[in-house]
């Protein structure tokens, strides 16, 4: 049976930060987001440069959040909606605080994710194992 994690977070958290310290105080080796649902007060998201990041200082709502948790590694891209209604998206960076809650819901895949540095795209990537090959 596959491990789930739910926890809420609170007003002030940085979203990021507390996905990484849930990752570590779980143990989580290969997780996805189920659910995430809530506010912030703040939002910082890079686009798909890679390079610039771009700063919401107003209340949004998460629309969605997707992608992989673990220990050694989060990659998280959110989408989020301001009180007009337009949404916007990126890849999630420190500095999106949690407005009034925001209720989380985690997944164990069964899988293993480390990272391994990419020379063609620069980066550190994301290499998936079998935890029970």
């Amino acid at each position: 049976m596959n491990k789930i994690v739910c926890r809420r977070l609170l007003r002030g958290q940085d979203l990021l930060a507390a996905i990484q310290t849930i990752a570590e105080e779980e143990n989580l080796l290969g997780a996805v987001v189920l659910s995430a649902v809530g506010c912030l007060s703040r939002a910082r998201l890079r686009d798909a440069t890679g390079v610039n990041i771009q700063e919401i200082d107003r209340h949004l709502e998460i629309v969605s959040l997707t992608g992989t948790v673990s220990k050694a590694r989060c990659h998280l891209h959110i989408s989020l909606s301001g009180e007009d209604l337009q949404t916007i998206g990126g890849h999630l960076v420190p500095g999106c605080m949690v407005n009034t809650t925001c209720e989380l819901v985690l997944m164990e895949t069964g899988w293993i994710y480390g990272k391994e540095d990419d020379p063609e795209t620069g980066y550190r990537e994301i290499v998936f194992m079998e935890a029970n090959p």
